[in-house]
């Protein structure tokens, strides 16, 4: 994503100008939320709290700024003064329920919001608000409607609000959006389409359902008619800066797809987000939003000096680290890495910190061959958060990577058994790793004698093989012959063998050679090894010399510095053979 990085020059050095002619009405600061107009919004708030520092709306609205600015404490600090103002505001105990909502209180949260609603009376913007704080990603998340997960119980919560939102004002197009947004988290498309087109009918003008209509085209890859709803919402405001944003994120999922397209789109998309940035405002929230989209962009040389930039700044939000971390690791500059998520998961709190993060400082140390302690941080990944259960596909390549192979196979196992993502690759690996894991054991066990092989490795390993060829559509030769493997360290008693791994090693001989042409060095190899198995056991148990020779022989003409045929041969020569 090199056309991203120009952004970083030429976007980024726009000051917003003109504070002093901000507009001081609150219907004003609203639309300035509406826009991600972000400080200039807090600036108009923080006047009318001084000026109008009896009406409790006010406070709220600043401090949903703050929760939607990732700064958890100052906004329940100025939801608490509203409350302070009037006890029976209900908006400002929203507020209170969307902190306790996003740090995880959702005792806290449920209280507050049935507060709120004793309280709301004909008022719908309680019930607007509840239904957007279960929206909220969660404490330490980066998740959120626009495009990335909910958890269902929560968008099942924001809908069920909503809809009693609806009931009281049902002329209210915002609550529409919202509703929309729930149902799209669930990739509930038809559902979500409905709403957003209703709110249309009653505020053809707005901006925020246009956006969001284009949002759902956008996933579902309908990209010119995504294209088409943010140009149409520009056409009503040519400064709704989510719009541009939106516009970003489209033309970078949509270069990919087009590849005589693709420099012309990633221009686009880069030219969107200056624009969105310079609609906005230049400040530390703005370049964290803009850190989002360059990791989305995996443009991580660019991440990395935006973060640098971030953490340097006495104003940073402390997020800046994690940003700085996953750029880092992705540039293999690991020393950097560990330094920035270390810092991030020992000052931002167990509330902020997500399995992802140590995750990534796991993998970092792995890579720093700082094995303890990256298992030791991979193993917290893995219990921080049980319903993340697609982090232990990651944590499973990671530890394999590494060559933890019991690790790996554990991971890998718990993966394939939790993770609607699994795949028969991820099985396949999982009896690699446990097979792996017990070659390695029986490898140490010939210079110390003391260590015990675990034969249990082996059956969790025949488990995941057959498992594997058992949901195959047609037989997979790798797979089939490391199976084998399995199946002759199974066959424990070498004088008196039972041929477990003969039926698969034939298998597997038979795959090779129906293709045709030339095997390449790797499978001669393998090809070798199961000629030298059915030649042993040709010779050893069904006594048949001929057929011995035969085999060996094939195995000699794959590998001839295989062991076994060296030996073979070298035994015939002497005349000690049968």
């Amino acid at each position: 994503m090199k056309m991203i990085s120009k952004i970083a020059g030429a976007g980024l050095g726009l000051m917003f100008l003109g504070s002093s002619v901000f507009a001081q009405s609150l219907a004003d600061a609203k639309k300035a939320i509406d826009a991600e107009q972000y400080q200039k919004a807090k600036s108009m708030l923080k006047n009318l709290t001084t000026t109008q520092a009896d009406k409790d709306e006010n406070y709220f609205y600043l401090g949903w700024v703050y929760l939607k600015q990732d700064y958890a404490d100052s906004a329940k600090a100025i939801f608490s003064k509203g409350l302070s103002v009037n006890a029976k505001s209900p908006l400002n105990l929203v507020g209170l329920g969307a902190v306790a909502h996003v740090e995880k209180d959702n005792a806290t949260a449920t209280s507050n919001f049935n507060q709120a609603i004793a309280l709301a009376g004909k008022n719908g913007k309680p019930y607007l608000y509840i239904g957007l704080s279960y929206l909220l990603p969660v404490s330490g998340s980066s998740i959120g409607p626009n495009g990335s997960k909910i958890a269902p119980a929560d968008a099942d919560a924001a809908i069920a609000v909503l809809n009693k939102g609806k009931a009281v004002n049902p002329k209210d197009a915002e609550i529409l959006i919202a509703m929309g947004d729930a149902y799209r988290s669930q990739i509930k498309s038809t559902d979500a389409y409905n709403n957003y087109n209703a709110a249309l009918a009653i505020d053809p003008k707005s901006p925020a359902a246009n956006v969001a209509e284009g949002v759902l085209w956008k996933y579902a890859e309908n990209f010119e008619d995504s294209e088409k709803q943010f140009q149409a919402a520009l056409a009503i405001d040519p400064n709704y800066g989510p719009a541009y944003r939106e516009l970003a994120e489209l033309y970078l999922r949509w270069a990919p797809k087009d590849p005589t397209q693709y420099d012309a789109k990633v221009k686009q998309a880069a030219d969107s987000y200056k624009k969105y940035i310079s609609l906005t405002d230049y400040s530390v929230e703005s370049q964290m939003r803009y850190a989002d989209f360059v990791f989305r962009a995996k443009d991580y040389t660019t991440l990395q000096k935006i973060a640098n930039d971030l953490s340097a700044s006495a104003k940073s939000n402390l997020r800046a680290y994690r940003y700085l971390g996953y750029a880092a690791f992705e540039n293999k500059d690991y020393p950097a890495a560990e330094s920035a998520f270390t810092k991030w998961v020992n000052e931002a709190g167990p509330k902020r910190v997500i399995p992802n993060d140590y995750l990534y400082l796991g993998k970092t140390q792995l890579e720093e061959k700082k094995d303890s302690l990256g298992i030791q941080n991979l193993r917290k990944a893995l219990t921080l958060d049980t319903s993340q259960v697609d982090i232990y596909g990651e944590i499973a390549k990671s530890l394999y990577k590494s060559q933890k192979y019991i690790e790996a196979a554990e991971a890998y196992r718990t993966y394939g058994e939790k993770s609607r993502k699994a795949t028969l690759n991820d099985h396949f690996f999982e009896g690699f790793s446990y097979y792996q894991a017990y070659k390695d054991q029986l490898i140490k066990q010939q210079t110390n004698k003391a260590i015990k092989v675990d034969s249990t490795l082996l059956t969790k390993a025949d488990s995941a093989f057959t498992y594997v060829e058992r949901k195959l559509p047609t037989p997979n030769a790798q797979i089939v012959y490391f199976h084998a493997n399995v199946k002759d360290f199974e066959d424990v008693d070498r004088n008196n063998i039972k041929g477990l791994a003969k039926p698969l090693f034939e298998q597997y001989v038979q795959l090779v050679t129906a293709k045709g042409g030339t095997p390449d060095q790797n499978t001669k190899g393998y090809m070798a090894v199961a000629y030298a198995y059915l030649g042993n056991y040709a010779e050893n148990k069904e006594k048949d010399s001929a057929k011995a020779l035969d085999l060996y022989t094939k195995a000699q003409q794959m590998d001839p510095e295989n062991a076994q045929v060296k030996y073979f041969f070298q035994k015939k020569s002497s005349g000690k053979s049968k």
